[in-house]
């Protein structure tokens, strides 16, 4: 970290628990490469101090802040401005104070979008996409998937109850075809013939529960078809270890989180972030 002076901006993240975050050390390190006068802190924020903790953006001036769980919709409430697309997706994980207006935007769904173009060569627009899973990350990759124009999404979760929200989200913004599957792989297996990207966004096979994955065939997916996995620890699931193997191209979640950051840092600063020191800070985080 550089050094603080009297004119160092502040950003941060507010969560609870926050000391997990990887956001720390990658902004900090993105701050000290390009010489800019920032400084990137962790913020503890218990769910009722929340109010107080937007305030104290605008009171002390902040230049931003990083929200993560369990603000992630709580927040919207207390901000001036809330960006389209995290209004669809109805949660924020990027603040930016702008002379005391507060604005809150999704970069999780955009910096999932810009992992697929960098890391797959991939583009939503008139694909065929399967989702597992109907959670908060769920949510926000279907509706920027919709937006950039994806033919169809069909979701399976072991908590259907979910999905109808998003559902009727994307067929709100979008002319994105939606169908479910019940989560059992015997109904899968029927509905993964012709699908382009097949996405995880469920917790299964997140560290330290390795072994776990989600009830899918992968032999049922087209040759071409690329699988996706939300999870970035550990960098390759038994999900994508299996893909691998049946010759499919495979993503893990390290580009979401670092293109996140990436556009976070963009709206704070108005500079270009250096992406490949921003990806070498997470690479040697998640080796350690």
């Amino acid at each position: 970290m550089g050094t603080v002076s009297g004119t160092t901006r502040v950003t941060g993240i507010f969560g609870y628990p926050v000391e997990h975050s990887f956001s720390p050390v990658m902004h900090n390190a993105a701050f000290n490469q390009l010489g800019l006068d920032y400084v990137y802190v962790p913020f503890p924020v218990k769910p009722e101090n929340l109010g107080l903790a937007v305030d104290g953006i605008r009171g002390l001036s902040l230049a931003g802040v990083n929200v993560t769980i369990p603000h992630k919709s709580a927040v919207i409430k207390f901000l001036d401005e809330v960006s389209p697309e995290a209004r669809l997706i109805g949660a924020v994980n990027t603040i930016v104070n702008t002379g005391g207006i507060l604005k809150g935007y999704n970069t999780d769904a955009p910096g999932f979008l810009r992992a697929l173009e960098a890391g797959a060569g991939v583009t939503p627009r008139g694909k065929r996409i399967f989702i597992l899973g109907a959670g908060g990350a769920a949510r926000a990759v279907a509706v920027q998937m919709a937006l950039e124009g994806a033919a169809e999404i069909t979701f399976t979760s072991p908590y259907p109850e979910e999905i109808g929200a998003i559902r009727d989200t994307v067929t709100g913004c979008s002319k994105t075809a939606v169908s479910e599957v019940p989560w059992d792989e015997t109904d899968i297996v029927p509905s993964l013939d012709g699908i382009d990207i097949l996405i995880n966004a469920t917790p299964l096979g997140m560290y330290p529960d390795t072994e776990k994955m989600p009830p899918v065939r992968l032999g049922c997916l087209p040759d071409k078809a690329l699988v996706c996995d939300l999870i970035y620890n550990p960098g390759e699931t038994s999900l994508l270890k299996r893909a691998k193997e049946r010759g499919l191209i495979t993503l893990n979640g390290m580009g979401m989180l670092l293109y996140q950051g990436v556009i976070a840092f963009e709206k704070w600063t108005g500079t270009a972030a250096p992406v490949e020191v921003m990806r070498k800070t997470l690479d040697s985080l998640l080796t350690r």
